[in-house]
Parts: C-alpha cells; sequence; structure tokens
C-alpha cells in the first residue's frame, strides 16, 4: 500500500501492545523471525492508518481498513494476510482481558483466487544442474552444491544458507554414505531431509574448497557450512537468489521461473507427479498444514487421469 511520507511520520497507536504480542509469538509460539517482522509492519500500517487506540477499535474500523486495501490495489492474498494478522492480535489482546470485544470476529477473509504457479520441468533443472556443474572455481562448486541440496531435500532457502557446519559428519569419509540431513526449519521445528547421491557428492566436492570462504579475521564464520563476509556470517538468501537468476540466464532458461521458491516448488511437485502421497511431501517440506503443501503442488491433466484409470476400484472392475 503506497503512503505519503507525511503518513509515515505518523505516531502508531497501541505500539507498547504491539510489542508485547510480537514478543508473545516468538516466546510461546516459536514463530518464525522473518513472520514476526511481517506481523509487526502490518498491525503498524493498520494503525497509523486508523490513528486509534486497540480498545476503541470496532468492527467497521477493521472492514473500513480492508475495503481500503482493496481501493488501494492491494491483492485479495495481501487483504486476507493482513487480516490474519489483526485477528491474531485481537484474539491475544482478549486472552490477556486487555479488550472485551474482538472488532475482527464477524469479518470475513478475501477470498484469494488460486492459479496454477508456473514451475520447472524436469528438463529444467537438468538444464540448470549441468551448467552448474560445468563451473570449476570454488564459486561454481558452491553453487552447484547448494542447487542439488535444495533440489534433493526440498529445503526452504533460509534454511539452506543458514545451515551450521554441524549438520555433516565430523570427517569427509563418513559423508559417502550420508542419506539425510538433521535440520532446524521454520518456526524452530526440526525435521529430516533427503539427500540424494549427486547431492552429496557436489557437497563433499564444496567442502574440499569451503575455506576459500573464509577470511583469517572471519574464523567464527566457519560455524556455517556456507560462510561469507556477511553481516549474517553465512550467504544471503538475497544473493543466492541473484546467483540462481545469472544461472538461469547462462542455462537459457526464463529467470522469472528460477527462484530458490521455484526449485524447492519443483521438488515437491515432481515428487507428487512420480507418484509420492500428500503427506509424505508436507513432511519433507516442513509444513505444519496440509493444506499449505496442496497449494504448494499441482498434478498435470494427463497424470489425474493416470491415476484414476489405475486406481479406480470401477476401472479395476471393468476390467475384470
Amino acid at each position: 500500500m503506497t503512503k505519503s511520507p507525511k503518513a509515515d511520520t505518523r505516531a502508531v497507536p497501541s505500539l507498547n501492545l504491539i510489542e508485547q504480542f510480537l514478543e508473545a509469538r516468538l516466546a510461546e509460539h516459536a514463530s518464525a523471525k522473518n513472520t514476526v517482522l511481517a506481523y509487526g509492519r502490518d498491525l503498524k500500517d493498520f494503525f497509523r492508518e486508523l490513528q486509534k487506540p486497540a480498545e476503541s477499535i470496532i468492527s467497521d474500523d477493521v472492514q473500513a481498513y480492508i475495503v481500503m486495501l482493496s481501493n488501494s490495489q492491494a491483492t485479495a492474498a495481501t487483504q486476507a494476510r493482513r487480516l490474519s494478522c489483526l485477528r491474531q492480535f485481537f484474539r491475544f489482546l482478549m486472552s490477556e482481558s486487555l479488550i472485551t470485544n474482538d472488532p475482527t470476529f464477524k469479518i470475513e477473509s478475501p477470498k484469494a483466487r488460486r492459479s496454477l504457479p508456473s514451475v520447472l520441468s524436469v528438463a529444467d533443472v537438468d538444464k540448470l544442474l549441468i551448467t552448474a556443474s560445468q563451473r570449476r572455481d570454488p564459486a561454481g562448486i558452491r553453487l552447484y552444491a547448494m542447487l542439488e541440496m535444495m533440489y534433493s531435500s526440498g529445503m526452504r532457502v533460509s534454511e539452506l544458507v543458514g545451515l551450521p557446519l554441524t549438520v555433516l559428519p565430523k570427517t569427509i569419509g563418513k559423508m559417502t554414505g550420508l542419506q539425510v540431513l538433521h535440520i532446524k526449519g521454520k518456526g524452530g521445528r526440526e525435521r529430516l531431509v533427503p539427500l540424494a547421491e549427486p547431492a552429496v557428492a557436489a557437497l563433499i566436492s564444496y567442502i574440499n574448497v569451503r575455506d576459500d570462504f573464509i577470511q583469517p579475521a572471519q574464523i567464527m564464520r566457519g560455524n556455517f557450512l556456507f560462510p561469507s563476509s556477511s553481516k549474517e556470517g553465512h550467504l544471503t538468501r538475497i544473493r543466492f537468489f541473484q546467483l540462481l537468476k545469472a544461472l538461469a540466464v547462462e542455462s537459457g532458461l526464463d529467470p522469472s521461473l528460477v527462484t530458490p521458491h521455484g526449485i524447492r516448488h519443483a521438488f515437491a511437485t515432481h515428487l507428487l507427479s512420480g507418484g509420492a502421497d500428500l503427506l509424505t511431501i508436507q513432511k519433507l517440506l516442513g509444513h505444519v498444514d496440509i493444506a499449505t503443501t496442496q497449494i504448494y503442488t499441482h498434478l498435470s491433466a494427463d497424470r489425474v487421469i493416470e491415476l484414476v484409470n489405475q486406481h479406480h476400484p470401477l476401472r479395476r472392475q471393468a476390467g475384470e
């Protein structure tokens, strides 16, 4: 939503309550840091627009805010996300006995139009991997290893770039038979992710050049699997995103499709097309709700017809 400079300088009513809510999300719900930051931005925007304290907010105020978002060309998905944030905030205030009524209670969530996202084909991913594998400098070896790992495991980009070195065995010799990684994902939730043999081989090659990314004055950065000179101490999500875009151009692919999320989506979609069930994919992706998994994955019409013809009981009876 576009605001004038003047609007940005307005005070935020109920700022203290917002801070309490965000602290509770971090402490009690183990929400991801980026999610909590987004909550903070959305709530501050809401109260800047209304210029009313939380205890004075009524349903009409919330509805007017949603209408304002719609008029400012915010998508239905953005409107729904903002409303979800407001619901959680006011429910928190109710649970703390700070307000007596939830102004979001009767507000209907805007219906987001869900279209099937574009997905990289198996051939597209092969092109990326082949192009990346041909680079033999340390940066190229690192990118190839990260790409193989992401496509093999379906990790989120934040999980991949922030991997600690301790996820690997202490010696390279023990890495040969490595099949899974034990990672800590969104919200601090732990899970096992698979590593295919090509990913392990690429990872071993990378470990041999990993020290090239650590400067003597930055020895603490050695705690990360993918160290760098960034303030975070590891390769950033933005930098990995840029490297993938450049690789896409080099591979002759549409750069808009080649993103970290696009690789993760390809992992899930290709598994599903190959016959994996949604529950398994949900666990591999680290989704709490299977509805989220259904959004990220889809089948081609041909595959749906094939599955029905193979497994529907009426089809089997007709063939008897």
